[in-house]
């Protein structure tokens, strides 16, 4: 819909309408060929083999201010941004919830970063791997970056929403970037425009969570690969473009590994068409390192928590959720019946308006181009729609569907969304001109940000927020800077762990807060171990019995005290709780318990089982794991006296297992081995940390240098199938489909023995 300047004059010279078709066609080669595609029609009569529409328009092609001017096209599209993001900053100001679950998580994230780099109070740099522990889900850089930005803006929400502007800078910059190379200056301003005013995006750049960071990267990468992958005679396949796509492609996976979605096929697409040219070849190899080389350090210390929290979030959340799967009719348009909403019906419809005026005014060459798609679309085009097709394909076929899920997707359907705006444009010029048509596009322009405007000032929160951030206020100046947890009770979008985490570690607070009592299990722990507990009268936000449960015997129990509380919502109270200081009701260490569930491992599965039941809600009534600290101290003190103290190896082995130290536990694992050579467990769990450490040939190694009582355990047989099997020994893959089952049936035959003790 931008409309180009007819009758260009500069310095009183006239240009050459001739001169000005070649230097359009130079700039933009695309929109010249998609335009004499959608506009081709039967001769005209007035000679020109073009109907009289199309020779008009094409003899006074754009040249727009910005075309001459570098500094102009990037101010324009900086303008862009800054529109936007006072907008958003506005919207901030007026809105007065907090952030959820995600938001508050991704938030603790980002502080959790910047503190481990030493840019925010109460942190410092203790080195990589501590770095790699707090991201043992998700990839690490969008946290790290987002850490950087509180270091400078602040580290309340609304300051750390700040990186939201720049993750949206960085989209504005690559949909330009794509646009450009598509149809030149015009219709990459166009495009960001566009962009800039789409709800679902909109909405993302007021959402703390990753989707905007990930849409950024993901179009960053595809644009870059794009630009890598096309001819050598359109500046494809040059050293620079295979470096550059391969850092862009790294930075969106270590943003989230969801890009894997995004990105996998047009990657595969790009690479096997590299590899068949001999000069790419090496560039191909030189960007997948890029890749690796990267994400392997995060991936080799978090991958077993990140296999277990993709399950969990991808598969388990899908199937409690009840949501599509496979390429059933229902999952097929479960994304395309959100995009009216998610696009805005005004930028869309006029969009979707071109197609059938296209295809009527192309009728006769429709056939042909429909037979050969791909031939007839002018540079750039088919790789924009097969990336955007592959984006769509692969993420419904992921089995946990959300509406924000799609955000990937959504830029590239903002290009040829503008497509279409761009085409509008260049009919209405030709037909009266230049000023209508700056005219109805500015009108459609204002009428998306109007509409905008209104889902967005329908969307804000204007009543009073939960108590939160006076809650955690209070406990802030009670207990300084030391280190603290506080166990929440209730539960509510405004009023739960994560959130409250948030505002109990600003300006350098550390106060952890950790759900816990949801199940009755659970109650001892809590009653036993806690010193500051929330609770809410009333209805607790949850459907958990077992936490209204907790909530009446808290306040039965004369070890605890209410210090503080607010009135909240539906006439209900938030209570903070504390821990009377008398020694009769100070709380029991759990260090000698743990001492104790750790010498249970020589046992075997029975032992495990019991740590493995206890020690989730342990860590969850000590957010900050203190215990390990003293347990540590404890036990190096008890090797001093005697080196062969059981507990304290035990003990030694597995903390370093469950700070993911797998280097500093092997020695106390071979130290429990040489103890007890007889029992196969030492060595089992050496080996397993070894797998774990991706060193499959010496945990062959460890199982192999085993006494032959040792290594006819059916445990040990499956675990050296296995580990030789990694080590590059195929067959004995083939014998673990035999050694497996039988380790199974020795397991649960041992979970048996144990519970019949």
């Amino acid at each position: 819909m931008v409309a180009p300047v007819v009758n260009n004059t500069r310095r009183g010279v006239t240009e050459d309408p001739t001169a000005k078709v070649k230097m359009a066609a130079i700039e933009s080669p695309a929109t010249a060929a998609l335009d004499d595609l959608l506009l081709a029609s039967p001769p005209a009569a007035n000679g020109t083999g073009k109907p009289a529409l199309i020779s008009g328009l094409q003899a006074a092609p754009a040249q727009p201010f910005w075309a001459s001017r570098r500094w102009a096209w990037w101010a324009a599209l900086a303008a862009i941004w800054l529109l936007a993001t006072a907008a958003d900053r506005l919207w901030l100001g007026l809105d007065r919830r907090l952030p959820s679950w995600d938001q508050a998580d991704y938030l603790n994230s980002a502080l959790d970063h910047g503190r481990a780099l030493g840019l925010l109070p109460g942190g410092s740099w203790q080195g990589l791997a501590h770095l790699l522990d707090l991201s043992p889900k998700i990839p690490p850089l969008a946290s790290l970056l987002n850490g950087a930005v509180m270091a400078v803006a602040g580290d309340s929400p609304d300051q750390a929403s700040w990186a939201l502007a720049l993750w949206h800078g960085l989209l504005l910059l690559a949909v330009a970037g794509w646009a450009r190379d598509l149809g030149g200056k015009g219709f990459a301003l166009l495009a960001a425009a566009l962009l800039a005013l789409v709800p679902a995006l909109a909405e993302q750049r007021l959402n703390y969570t990753l989707d905007l960071a990930l849409a950024a990267c993901t179009s960053l990468a595809l644009w870059r690969l794009g630009r890598w992958q096309r001819p050598s005679r359109l500046g494809g396949g040059r050293w620079p473009g295979a470096i550059i796509a391969g850092l862009a492609i790294a930075a969106a996976v270590l943003v989230k590994q969801s890009a894997l979605l995004v990105l996998t096929l047009p990657c595969l697409w790009a690479a096997a068409q590299g590899l068949l040219r001999p000069w790419r070849r090496l560039q191909v190899l030189a960007a997948v390192a890029i890749v690796v080389g990267l994400a392997l350090p995060w991936l080799h210390h978090n991958w077993i928590t990140t296999l277990g929290g993709t399950n969990r979030a991808v598969i388990e959340s899908a199937a409690s959720e009840g949501d599509p799967t496979g390429l059933n009719l229902a999952s097929l348009l479960w994304y395309p019946r959100l995009w009216p909403e998610q696009l805005g019906v005004v930028l869309l419809g006029p969009a979707l308006g071109v197609a059938p005026v296209a295809a009527w005014i192309g009728r006769q060459r429709l056939l042909g181009a429909l037979r050969h798609p791909v031939q007839v679309l002018p540079p750039g085009w088919a790789w924009l729609i097969g990336c955007a097709l592959a984006t769509w394909l692969c993420t419904t076929l992921s089995p946990n569907k959300d509406g924000r899920y799609i955000a990937p997707l959504l830029p590239l359907l903002t290009l040829l969304l503008a497509r279409g705006w761009w085409q509008i444009g260049l009919w209405l010029q030709a037909w009266r001109g230049t000023a209508l048509s700056w005219g109805l596009l500015a009108l459609g322009l204002l009428a998306a940000a109007g509409d905008l405007a209104q889902r967005q000032a329908r969307a804000l929160q204007r009543q009073d927020p939960s108590p939160a951030p006076a809650a955690m206020a209070e406990l802030r100046r009670l207990v300084g800077t030391k280190p603290t947890t506080l166990l929440v009770v209730p539960g509510s979008p405004d009023l739960n762990e994560q959130t409250l985490t948030t505002y109990g570690r600003l300006a350098g607070g550390r106060i952890e807060a950790r759900r816990l009592g949801r199940n009755r299990r659970e109650h001892p722990v809590v009653l036993n171990r806690s010193d500051w507990l929330l609770l809410a009268t009333g209805d607790q936000g949850t459907t958990h019995l077992g936490s209204r449960e907790l909530s009446r015997k808290l306040r039965h129990d004369g070890r605890f005290l209410r210090v503080a509380h607010w009135s909240w919502n539906q006439g209900r109270e938030v209570e903070l709780w504390q821990r009377r200081s008398d020694p009769n009701a100070a709380s029991v260490p759990f260090d000698a318990e743990f001492m104790r569930l750790a010498r249970g491992m020589e046992r075997g599965p029975g032992g495990l089982r019991a740590l493995f039941d206890r020690i989730g809600a342990e860590h969850q009534a000590d957010g900050h794991f203190l215990y390990q600290q003293r347990v540590q101290s404890l036990a190096q003190q008890r090797l001093r006296t005697d080196p062969n103290d059981r507990d304290a190896l035990w003990s030694l082995a597995l903390i370093e297992t469950l700070r993911n130290r797998p280097q500093a536990a092997l020695p106390w694992y071979l130290r429990l081995e040489q103890l007890d050579p007889r029992s196969p467990w030492p060595a089992a769990y050496r080996a397993v940390v070894l797998l774990a450490d991706w060193r499959p040939g010496s945990a062959a190694n460890v199982l192999r240098a085993t006494p032959d009582t040792v290594a006819s355990h059916p445990v040990i047989l499956a675990l050296g199938n296995l580990s030789r099997g990694l080590s590059g020994h195929p067959l004995e893959l083939e014998s673990l489909r035999v050694s497996l089952p039988e380790a199974i049936a020795a397991v649960k035959a041992e979970l048996q023995a144990e519970q019949g003790r």
